[in-house]
Parts: C-alpha cells; structure tokens; sequence
C-alpha cells in the first residue's frame, strides 16, 4: 500500500487529544445497534465542540439486514429518521455508503460516501478533518485507497476491535470487513482507536436509568428508550452497553477516554494482535470514564 507517509514525530504531533471546535464526519451503520442512534444524536446535540459536516451510511449485515447494501440503506433511513426526531433539515449531508466490503485487500469499492470523504478532506482549511467511524472501515477504507493522499489530511477515530491485551479480536466492527480494519492499521493514517471489549464495554446503562433521564424529556430520548426497552422482557438487573458514544466522547473530552501511544499492531489472521515495535504510532484507548460520559449524553438529549 503507498501511501504518504508522517514523519514519527509528526505523526505524533497530529494525535495529540484534539483542542478547540472539532470539524468532522461521522460514519455509521445506524440501524446496526441503538448504541449508533444515541451516538448520532449525542454528536448533533455537541455543536459547541462538534462540527458535523455529514454522515455517512455504513454496510452491516446481522438479523437486522439481509446483507451489507441493505444494511446500509437502513442505515441511511435510520439517520434521517434521527435528523427528523430532532428537527434537522440539511441538504448534502446525509450520503450513502459501501453497497459491499471490500473484494480484496487494497481494492476500494465506489460510494458516495467514499466521494464525500475524499472532497471535503482534499478540500479542509485549518484542518484536520475529524473521521469517526463506529461500525465497518469499508466507506473510510475505500477513500483512503483511492486517494492515498488524504491521510495527511485526516484523523481516523474508529471504534473497533478488542483492547489489545485481549486475548482475540473477534468483534463486530473489525470482522465484518477485514480488509477496509486493516487499511486503517497499515496505511499510517493517523488513528485513534477506541476498543470495544475490555474498554467501550464499560459503557453501560439500564432501562430505569433511562427512564429516568431520557424517556418523556424529550423526542429523541423517548425513542431512544424505547429501543433500549425493546431488547428485553425481564429489566431486572439487566444492562445495554452503549460502546459508539465514546468515540464523539473523545473528541469532546479527552480526559473521558484515557489513551496511549503505541505502535499500530498487525491484525493477524487468526483475529489476533500481533505486535512490531517498528511500526507507526497509533494512540489506542485503555479506559472510559463511564460516569462523565452517559452524565452529558443525559444532559444534551433530554434538551
């Protein structure tokens, strides 16, 4: 893969935790899983710190879809339904994504997505521009192999994979496409990882909880709940891990997602880690403060 490479120390310098209003993208199998809305929703009401520039449907295939096109298609529906929920109306901003992954290893697959992604990082002034992906790389992974040269121009916050002390990485994100994970840990792109097991998971909350604070207080946390409450028949002593919400987290605080600099490691194909301390740096999350989070998801979405 021949990409344009950071010198270590600037590669460094960009992953610094970002300061002052954040430009960005979001990227999103919305229908996936309610961890998705809550993470759409979270963004839109952060405006003091998040600037969304668009959002991009992403493919994912599970019970709730029939394959990856049509799993990106209700992504796309899902993210307009949640513009509606809160009274957004933008034209060009909401864009469809990957019909398919990747075919092969460095063989990008055309969207709309993928288009958007490379114009407005081609294109940002006093950058970077902030990439946050919460389900498959693909539409990201697509970009960066048909216009290499945008990594100079982007950060990549992906939720996805296991910590790396875990002892696999089966995990959702990371095992539907293969090829698009690895473009993010070999290309050098700067990234930011934030992994589900044994970090995101900590992100839990309960339907009473949310009752509480979310449900009747406002459209969206209404309909948030309710998908929440979906999920189970027996609430007692039962819990949902909301994982996406950390990523915007991160670039609202960083002080909410501890991280580290560490090498990038190889993703194997076993869905192991393997680690090569000659490889680029990546900044990889160890810890989320559980409490800081879902207390200003509260306080925004029952607005």
């Amino acid at each position: 893969m021949k990409t344009p490479q950071f010198r270590q120390s600037e590669l460094v310098e960009r992953l610094s935790p970002p300061q002052g209003k954040i430009k960005m993208v979001l990227d999103t199998d919305t229908y996936n899983e309610v961890d998705d809305q809550f993470a759409l929703a979270y963004t839109l009401k952060s405006q003091e710190k998040l600037d969304l520039k668009a959002v991009y449907a992403a493919p994912f295939h599970n019970d709730r879809s029939s394959g990856p096109e049509d799993g990106m298609e209700k992504s796309y529906q899902e993210i307009n339904k949640i513009l509606s929920h809160l009274n957004i109306q933008k034209d060009d901003f909401v864009f469809r994504g990957s019909r398919q992954y990747l075919p092969g290893p460095e063989k990008p697959v055309a969207s709309e997505a993928a288009e958007d992604l490379i114009d407005k990082a081609l294109n940002i002034k006093e950058g970077p521009l902030y990439v946050v992906a919460i389900g498959a790389a693909t539409n990201v992974a697509s970009a960066i192999l048909k216009k290499p040269s945008i990594i100079k121009n982007i950060v990549v916050v992906w939720l996805g994979g296991n910590a790396l002390y875990w002892p696999h990485t089966y995990e959702f994100n990371l095992q539907q496409d293969l090829h698009s994970s690895r473009v993010l840990f070999d290309s050098g792109v700067p990234l930011v990882q934030i992994p589900c097991m044994g970090v995101a998971d900590h992100l839990l909350t309960t339907i009473p909880e949310l009752k509480e604070h979310l449900e009747g207080k406002s459209k969206i946390g209404s309909y948030l709940t309710d998908i929440v409450s979906s999920y189970t028949d027996d609430p007692f002593g039962w819990s949902k891990v909301i994982w996406d919400i950390s990523a915007p987290a991160y670039l609202i605080n960083s002080d909410w997602v501890a991280t580290s600099l560490v090498h990038s490691p190889v993703l194997t194909d076993q869905m192991t880690w393997s680690e090569d301390r000659e490889r680029h740096f990546i900044r990889s999350a160890y810890q989320v403060d559980r409490d800081q989070i879902f207390t200003d998801v509260f306080t925004k979405l029952s607005k």
